[in-house]
């Protein structure tokens, strides 16, 4: 299927890794010009080489390093970006998570959270919509979590923030009325991305058991109603991301790719 989106230059935040990397790839097997964003400049290059032998398409890969907590350096990239051509496709990819007890979470994490997985959203949205909607041509996809619907007690504040998402989703799509522009969120659920590799390689070896075990326990013990009964593989997110900038009709809309894990119709 020819998507066309040939030549649309697309901003893939926190794509060195997991989620955002392989939605970049996508992007760039549809022949877009796509920005890896990450904190290091270094890395953001290793990651765009890479994709760009990776992938055989017209599509060409670049680097594009901030830090979008920090609104000093999302301006100084924006102003990059403005200056090669714009935006047509943001994708709004970055955020963090942890394991935490809810009364061990200081105000101070609570700001960092709202700061990294929802202000970087805000600003570029703030600074790209309009323009999209003058040219009467854009697509933002925010990267949500079914934790925004079905919010987890282990994990309070990442969920607050991607419940947020969905709400900044929404209100800007009402912005789009009669344009060519799209505002969506995507929902995936429990994704098999190097963080939960990580954190599951961690908690294999603090109780002594294999890491096969403890991914097939996790869905049993902590996710009974999911339907897939497995993580989500991080291709099956980046197809249905890259789908919702294609479709003109999807609009306002929170794609859940989380494997029913949500009960609902």
């Amino acid at each position: 299927m020819d998507l066309q989106l040939q030549g649309k230059r697309v901003l893939v935040t926190g794509s060195t890794s997991g989620i955002g990397k392989k939605i970049a790839e996508r992007f760039l097997a549809e022949g877009a010009i796509v920005y890896i964003n990450g904190r290091n400049q270094a890395r953001c290059l290793e990651v765009a080489a890479e994709l760009a032998v990776q992938t055989d398409s017209e599509g060409r890969a670049l680097a594009a390093s901030a830090d979008l907590s920090d609104a000093a350096q999302s301006d100084v990239l924006l102003a990059d970006l403005e200056a090669q051509g714009g935006i047509d496709i943001l994708i709004n990819n970055t955020g963090i998570f942890e394991v935490k007890p809810f009364a061990e979470i200081t105000d101070e994490e609570w700001t960092r959270y709202f700061n990294v997985n929802i202000l970087s959203a805000v600003r570029l949205c703030r600074a790209l919509l309009p323009d999209m909607l003058e040219r009467d041509y854009g697509r933002i996809v925010n990267v949500s979590s079914e934790c925004a619907i079905k919010p987890l007690g282990q994990m309070v504040h990442y969920s607050v923030t991607k419940t947020a998402l969905l709400s900044l989703s929404r209100a800007l799509a009402e912005l789009t009325k009669g344009k060519n522009v799209t505002v969506n969120s995507v929902l995936p659920g429990p994704t098999w991305t190097d963080g939960v590799e990580n954190y599951f390689d961690s908690l294999a070896e603090e109780e002594g058991k294999p890491i096969d075990e403890l991914t097939r326990d996790y869905f049993a013990d902590h996710e009974p109603t999911s339907l897939l009964q497995r993580f989500v593989d991080v291709s099956e997110v980046a197809e249905a991301t890259v789908f919702l900038t294609s479709n003109r009709a999807m609009n306002g809309q929170g794609l859940r790719v989380e494997g029913g894990i949500i009960r609902s119709i």
